[in-house]
């Protein structure tokens, strides 16, 4: 059963990871961000997609209600992002997990207002009927059944007034052994205020390609396929050009070169951030930090958070690097 709208009841409570965890840093699982699992289509997208790339084989068939969006996966991303806080504190995880509602809309950038709950619900439902046949390795297993995306949600409580307060989850075997592998990325928080399913995309292919490299050149024609976009090649340039002329993507900047080819870089800002003035910090100041930081935050986003923030105040002389990044935890948490 995908969803149910009464009282869950059926699992005990020992089998349950409670997702508490207010600080996590949004975390995203790589073999989504490499391959278009996620429809782009803001009307609901009924194609069954068929997707082949350097070995990888990927077929992604919808329910009658449509193929899990890029924003449906908001959900998963708050999911990932939780399950990794707890491994970072140390807490035991589960694939099942419980979640309050308003928590996860206002984590991922959205409405708290009666139709964020009914949106919630329908993506809910889109990922639990969304299927994927796949020889992606997650961890060490190949996976070549078909499975959804989330095994199955129901809601635990309800308002008064039929809202629901919170909800149980199951992620499938697949992608909750991605997260116990450590297979994923850390996510800019301004991705969630990315409104355009492409910029969300574009966003995430940025972040798993270029990562810590200078820049990342690919073709209209591979990118065209990697986005899973269902617009025609002439459409797709129109629509990145459009999206190199607002520069939105957070962190990276794209670039439209001869050839067809499209260059991403980070901007000069992230590029500061890799610089070697400001020290690097020991194991052990990271220790004193995750004492200060809020249970489960990723230490290392929070190291290049501060970075990027002394970047910015036009990278002061530290006496002592070390002492400065405490200091500014210490600030942040107040």
């Amino acid at each position: 059963m995908s969803a149910a709208a009464g009282d869950m009841g059926a699992l005990p409570a020992g089998d349950l990871f409670v997702c508490d965890f207010t600080a996590a840093m949004p975390k995203h699982d790589l073999a989504a961000m490499e391959h278009p699992l996620f429809s782009l289509s803001t009307r609901p997208d009924k194609r069954i997609l068929h997707y082949e790339h350097n070995g990888a084989e990927i077929t992604v068939t919808p329910s009658v209600k449509g193929r899990a969006t890029i924003f449906d996966a908001d959900i998963l991303i708050f999911c990932i992002s939780q399950l990794v806080a707890a491994m970072n504190a140390g807490r035991a995880t589960a694939r099942s997990m419980t979640l309050t509602a308003h928590d996860l809309l206002k984590a991922t950038g959205r409405e708290t207002s009666g139709d964020g709950y009914r949106r919630l619900r329908e993506a809910f439902e889109r990922l639990a009927g969304t299927r994927i046949t796949t020889n992606i390795v997650t961890g060490e297993s190949e996976t070549t059944t078909g499975f959804g995306l989330i095994e199955s949600w129901q809601i635990v409580r309800r308002t008064r007034a039929g809202r629901m307060v919170s909800v149980s989850v199951t992620l499938s075997e697949w992608l909750y052994r991605a997260v116990l592998s450590k297979s994923v990325l850390t996510l800019s928080k301004d991705y969630f205020s990315l409104r355009k399913p492409l910029e969300r995309r574009l966003y995430e292919l940025a972040r798993k390609h270029c990562g810590r490299q200078p820049e990342w050149r690919v073709s209209v024609e591979t990118l065209l396929k990697k986005s899973g976009s269902a617009s025609p090649r002439r459409v797709f340039r129109a629509m990145l050009r459009e999206v190199i002329k607002r520069g939105g993507l957070p962190d990276y900047a794209m670039y439209e070169e001869a050839g067809d080819i499209i260059r991403f870089a980070p901007h000069s800002e992230a590029a500061l951030v890799e610089l070697p003035q400001a020290a690097p910090l020991s194991d052990e100041t990271r220790a004193r930090g995750r004492a200060i930081a809020e249970p489960g935050a990723d230490i290392y986003a929070l190291e290049a958070e501060w970075r990027a923030y002394w970047a910015r105040s036009g990278r002061p002389h530290l006496r002592s690097a070390e002492a400065a990044f405490l200091g500014w935890l210490k600030k942040r948490k107040v």
